[in-house]
């Protein structure tokens, strides 16, 4: 293979066990091949500022990151209004909070041209470019149109939905022939893979020519799902460090008359937070004993705070955990910590190895690496119990976990109630199988077999 070029909406240094697994692993083949990671810098230049659009570069190890600033149009048009205010939305199923009417698909394209435009300049004939997520879904058509033939794949990190919630995106063709620009396109679940052959056979009318193969605009894509993991050795290292040790003995000695369950997540609409509050809120009303030994931990991080719906769905949270807490609180036992903060990626594998239980119940996630990072985090004689939804792209592979529908508030409730109660047999037998499929799976698994499919594609 010849270098790896990644090119993402934002760019990590690999060295920083901060910037996650996705970095490490990615950084991991970036090192080996002396490789190139582009994007956006994440900052916006002041208005009439001659510094949107220039290149920032910098060496991590043998890995190049380069960088390009964007003016406040394109960063309003291209990542708040298109791509986060029309693709985020739909592709979670959501169309009543996409803004159709914002005319951004302009600054989208423009946007993904420019980076187009300033990658070129940079590749060298035998690179391999792999181009990640719903920002950039039309790079590799605008490099095409500027001559580039070398071998290009695509991994969506979110879900794909179905052809008619895709249909409602004006012009939905010309985003999804985009996509035949690629060799390789990659997506978490077999779902979305489905979702992705049945909408290029019924709307471009493409042709499939082999397993995973479509052929339409005269061009041919290959198309497979590859579930991403997490780098189960380092999550596990991180969780002997100091940080998440003293988090562990922590909650452990404020908690040590309680049944912890706990949600970590990004607030957002997708990741189903007042569904699994209501949730809780049925299980101590069917289920009393746990009225007084229960709390539910619920960290719900800042995200996207300008955003109105963002906005409202935090009003909703802390309303709801408001009445929870006031309609079954003792003067010793509030049973919701609802917290809107960050916590510290070193101390997570602490705060999840105290909890008898994780609600990982969203409404719609591409894969959801939080349930993979707590079923590492756990004591295998003293595990605690996953409770998962059964529309994350992790229940293809997660299937020992207790699977709800997070829509039915009296079946999750049902399931906590399971998994308080769960025998200490039946938790390590379904931890111990968990376990093994997330280290068999894991990111290095799926980064390695992304590339080798990519390389094995007879390219254009």
């Amino acid at each position: 293979m010849g270098r790896l070029v990644v090119v993402s909406n934002r760019v990590a240094d690999p060295r920083k066990s901060a910037s996650g697994g996705l970095a490490v692993a990615l950084g991991q083949a970036l090192e080996s091949t002396g490789g190139l990671w582009f994007g956006w810098s994440g900052r916006v230049a002041a208005p009439g500022e001659a510094e949107a659009g220039r290149l920032h570069t910098q060496m991590a190890g043998r890995v190049q990151l380069v960088t390009m600033d964007l003016s406040p149009t394109d960063h309003d048009s291209y990542y708040l209004g298109y791509s986060n205010g029309v693709l985020w939305p739909v592709f979670h199923y959501r169309l009543d909070l996409a803004n159709f009417d914002g005319g951004h698909i302009g600054g989208y394209q423009r946007v993904n041209r420019r980076f187009a435009h300033q990658l070129a300049a940079l590749l060298r004939p035998d690179d391999v470019v792999w181009v990640h997520d719903y920002h950039l879904i039309p790079l590799a058509a605008e490099l095409r149109a500027m001559g580039c033939r070398q071998r290009m794949g695509f991994f969506l990190h979110i879900p794909l939905p179905p052809p008619l919630i895709l249909a409602a995106i004006p012009e939905h063709d010309w985003l999804m022939r985009s996509l035949f620009a690629y060799d390789l396109v990659g997506f978490q679940s077999e779902v979305d893979l489905a979702h992705f052959s049945r909408y290029v056979r019924t709307e471009a009318d493409a042709q499939v020519q082999g397993p995973n193969a479509f052929r339409a605009f005269g061009k041919t894509v290959h198309a497979a799902s590859f579930p991403i993991g997490i780098d189960v050795d380092e999550f596990q290292a991180l969780g002997r460090a100091a940080d998440a040790q003293d988090l562990y003995h922590q909650m452990r000695e404020e908690y040590s008359r309680r049944r912890l369950l706990l949600g970590v997540e990004r607030m957002d609409y997708s990741k189903g937070l007042p569904q699994r509050l209501k949730a809780f809120r049925q299980l101590l009303q069917s289920y009393p004993e746990n009225r007084g030994s229960a709390t539910l931990i619920q960290i719900a991080a800042p995200s996207r705070e300008s955003v109105d719906a963002y906005a409202s769905l935090r009003q909703e949270l802390e309303s709801l955990s408001g009445q929870i807490n006031s309609n079954f609180g003792e003067l010793d036992w509030m049973p919701v910590r609802y917290i809107h903060r960050n916590v510290a990626r070193k101390r997570l594998p602490g705060l999840y190895r105290a909890a008898s239980v994780a609600l990982v119940t969203p409404l719609r996630d591409g894969m959801n690496l939080v349930a993979k990072e707590y079923v590492a985090a756990q004591d295998p004689d003293d595990p605690g119990v996953l409770v998962l939804s059964r529309f994350a792209g992790a229940a293809e592979q997660m299937t020992e976990a207790l699977l709800v529908n997070p829509y039915d508030a009296t079946r999750t409730a049902e399931a906590m109630q399971s998994a308080l109660r769960m025998p200490l047999e039946e938790r390590r037998r379904r931890h111990a199988a968990l376990l093994e499929g997330i280290r068999t799976q894991d990111v290095h698994w799926w980064r390695q077999q992304f590339l080798d499919t990519l390389a094995s594609i007879q390219t254009h």
